[in-house]
């Protein structure tokens, strides 16, 4: 057996023997060192001829060796490396491109490429991502790491799939051959005769080959090798989806500190530690694109006495930011416009207009408003510009996103599109958001039917999905709402914001609740209708003592629905402006003041014949009580919260259960508290518990978090520590997802030493 050989099998020996005296099984050992099964497996049972230092360096890291054994696991790992043979010199245009020296990050990446090199025949991996990416550096890098396993030969081809005229699949084979040897007059001359050529010829040859920029499938299939051990590496910047046998491999932005990592390599770690929080705020306005990451630090490279700060002040204007992020030939803008002129018209129209969705991201029924296309043309186009990385997808649901730059540039193509119709699709979508929203809304109110939707065949049935839908689009219906007031349109801002009424006590911790209720209130101005002035006065009240928790303006706001309200004689909103002010005098520790003002308001309430009065007494009597025990008259506030659990029960006519039902289980958290007050915590954690059940049953998060933090409380009391503190770090969870005021008291619980469990 020749030396190399018995050099092999030492190390097969030895990487056994240490893996076995570490306990590991081989799928353990390959998972913590990087490598797959299959290439562990070989190694073991000598059918590597050697692997390569950073595989045994990594084996090492995992197993600890001692240092004896591990100088011999390398020894004997370089004893049985083949000797390296110059590869055929490949004609000048087919020659790896050099690889990037600051090449930064993507060991993760790098990894999962390697290890998909090691398994099967010929295999193939695609590398994918949208534009500026460094698509084409990472798999660059990945092939002279790779180029040793590859004696036959390593080719590098540009497709230029994404300029006007992608390279032909026959001219691309008649250069590969020529490059494996093939004589020109020799060449097939045919793509197919070629491709079957060099299927031939790679099937007993250990090549690589790097197809860079591909344009499709149609393009990529006769150039790759069927079988043997040649390894194909694919770019290209759409998924190519229907490219059989694949490795995928996603590229996705860096990591902030990936692309600071990388910044620092270009321009300097000392650079870099100087302005830490500059070098931060850079990378995240280049959006931890590697594109746009090193071309900013390219320009600082060029202008060694520049601060950081001062161009992530220009990066900082969106205006400006496509034009800064230029550096000599390196542009984001030419990069993203590469991808953008392969696209068909349509394609190109949905991609522009969807820069004008608000928020985060949109669904394909947004982009198909805004581009006024049918619904079904925009989820086609979406999809394709997800496919070529134009689009981010949401893994879960149909809605999409973009890159922050690639929003910018495709705001900037807005220029092509006719000023008057871009205007009329803005205020015909704004119209569409606002009419849905409001018949979603509508299911929440217990006077009115949901009713008006725009498209009856995709409205939301039932609470369940209306919730969910206000909820995702949240961003449209609110732009929407803006543009209408802006607009003049202010009866649409004033039913929508009706609409949004009972709707909004689902969702109390949402702030905008207060940008909605002024909308509203200067609609009603604009309309000189007094009467909704009161009325939306009263929910901006609302919204500011209970949403933003800011009872100062609550507190002003209330005494000027109160103003209006009595100017035009209605007394339900009378009693509704004394009751939110005082709800702020309450929340200002005013609370003398704020019982007098809800005497005020149960008085006005209880004068008042209309229907609606009586709902609204009972809601001013359950605050009336919670004021009463915060004066330390809990016996007070136990009597007139009976009397409105008895009203409760009593029905009003012309009301669901359903409301009737929220209101006793508001009347069960507040007895709860009232006799929790007096000592009587056998007595009141029943009764937290209905009102607790009752307000997750109807989805009021809202309420349903204090009642939580109550009832662990109340827990405590009873001796009850461990489902107490099961129940406390849930509240303080669902807490501080509303930032709720309420959030410190559950720490302060949970901080303080709870009492051994005693029976009960």
């Amino acid at each position: 057996m020749s030396t190399d050989d018995d050099g092999h099998g030492e190390f097969a020996s030895l990487l056994c023997a240490l893996r076995r005296r570490a306990g590991l099984s081989q799928e353990e050992l390959a998972h913590r060192a990087g490598v797959s099964v299959r290439a562990l497996a070989d190694m073991e049972r000598g059918r590597t001829r050697g692997p390569q230092r950073r595989t045994v360096t990594a084996l090492t890291e995992v197993l600890a060796p001692t240092g004896e054994e591990a100088a011999e696991l390398e020894r004997t790992a370089a004893a049985g490396r083949p000797r390296p043979k110059p590869a055929p010199a490949a004609p000048g245009g087919l020659r790896l491109p050099r690889d990037v020296g600051d090449f930064t990050a993507r060991e993760e990446d790098l990894a999962r490429l390697r290890a998909a090199a090691a398994e099967g025949p010929a295999p193939m991996i695609l590398v994918t991502g949208q534009p500026g990416l460094g698509k084409t550096a990472f798999t660059v890098r990945a092939a002279h790491e790779l180029a040793d396993h590859y004696p036959d030969g390593r080719f590098s081809v540009d497709l230029r799939g994404t300029r006007a005229e992608p390279a032909e699949p026959r001219e691309v084979l008649g250069s590969l051959l020529r490059a494996c040897g093939i004589a020109g007059n020799a060449l097939p001359p045919d793509t197919e005769g070629r491709a079957d050529l060099f299927r031939t010829l790679t099937g007993r040859r250990r090549m690589l080959l790097l197809l860079d920029d591909a344009a499709d499938e149609a393009q990529v299939r006769p150039l790759l090798p069927a079988e043997g051990r040649s390894l194909t590496l694919v770019t290209s910047r759409s998924a190519l989806t229907g490219l059989e046998g694949a490795h995928r491999l996603a590229l996705g932005v860096l990591r902030r500190e990936e692309s600071v990592a990388l910044l620092a390599r270009v321009i300097g770690p000392e650079r870099v530690a100087a302005e830490a929080q500059a070098a931060r705020d850079l990378t995240e306005l280049c959006g931890q694109l590697p594109l746009a990451v090193r071309i900013a630090a390219q320009k600082l490279a060029a202008r060694p006495r520049e601060r950081l700060a001062r161009l992530a002040a220009r990066l900082a204007d969106e205006s400006r930011r496509l034009d800064a992020l230029e550096a000599g030939d390196l542009r984001v803008r030419a990069a993203f416009a590469l991808s953008y002129r392969q696209l068909d018209p349509p394609a190109r129209l949905l991609l522009r207009r969807a820069a004008l969705a608000a928020g985060p991201d949109f669904s394909p029924r947004t982009a198909a408003l805004l581009a006024g296309m049918p619904l079904g043309r925009a989820e086609r186009y979406a999809e394709e510009l997800a496919d070529r990385g134009l689009l981010l997808p949401d893994p879960a649901v149909e809605r999409y996103r973009f890159h922050d730059l690639l929003r910018l540039f495709a705001a900037e193509r807005l220029d092509e599109d006719d000023p008057v119709e871009l205007a009329r699709r803005q205020e015909e979508a704004a119209h569409w958001m606002l009419a849905r929203a409001t018949a979603a809304a509508l299911h929440f109110d217990a006077e009115r039917p949901p009713a008006g939707d725009p498209e009856p065949a995709t409205r939301p049935r039932g609470p369940e999905e209306a919730r969910d839908w206000l909820e995702t689009e949240r961003a449209q219906w609110l732009d929407a709402l803006r543009r209408a007031q802006a607009a003049g349109h202010h009866r649409e801002v004033l039913d929508t914001a009706e609409a949004m009424h009972w709707f909004s006590d689902q969702v109390q911790h949402w702030e905008q609740w207060t940008e909605v209720f002024r909308h509203s209130v200067a609609a009603a101005r604009a309309l000189g209708d007094r009467r909704e002035e009161a009325t939306h006065l009263n929910y901006l009240a609302w919204s500011y003592n209970l949403c933003v928790h800011d009872p100062t303006r609550g507190l002003s706001t209330a005494r000027e629905a109160l103003a209006v309200a009595r100017e035009t004689g209605d007394l339900l909103q009378v009693g509704w402006a004394y009751g939110y002010g005082a709800g702020a005098m309450a929340r200002l520790g005013r609370a003398g003041e704020a019982v007098a003002w809800l005497e005020n308001a149960a008085a006005c309430h209880r004068e008042n014949p209309a229907q609606q009065a009586r709902l609204a007494e009972l809601s001013t009597l359950n605050t009336l009580g919670r004021q009463l025990r915060v004066l330390g008259r809990a016996e007070e506030a136990l009597t007139v919260h009976r009397r409105t659990k008895e009203l409760c029960l009593a029905g009003i006519p012309g009301r669901t259960t359903g409301i009737l039902s929220l209101f006793r289980s508001y009347v069960l958290h507040e007895l709860g508290l009232d006799l929790g007050v007096l000592g009587r915590w056998a007595e009141a954690e029943p009764l937290l518990r209905r009102a607790l059940e009752s307000f997750e049953s109807s989805g009021m998060d809202a309420w349903s978090e204090p009642v939580r933090l109550d009832l662990a409380i109340a827990l405590r009391r009873l001796g009850r520590e461990t489902e107490a503190r099961t129940m406390l770090e849930a509240a303080r969870r669902g807490l501080g997802e509303q930032s709720h005021p309420r959030l410190a008291e559950a720490d302060r619980e949970l901080a303080a030493p709870g009492a051994p469990d005693t029976p009960h």
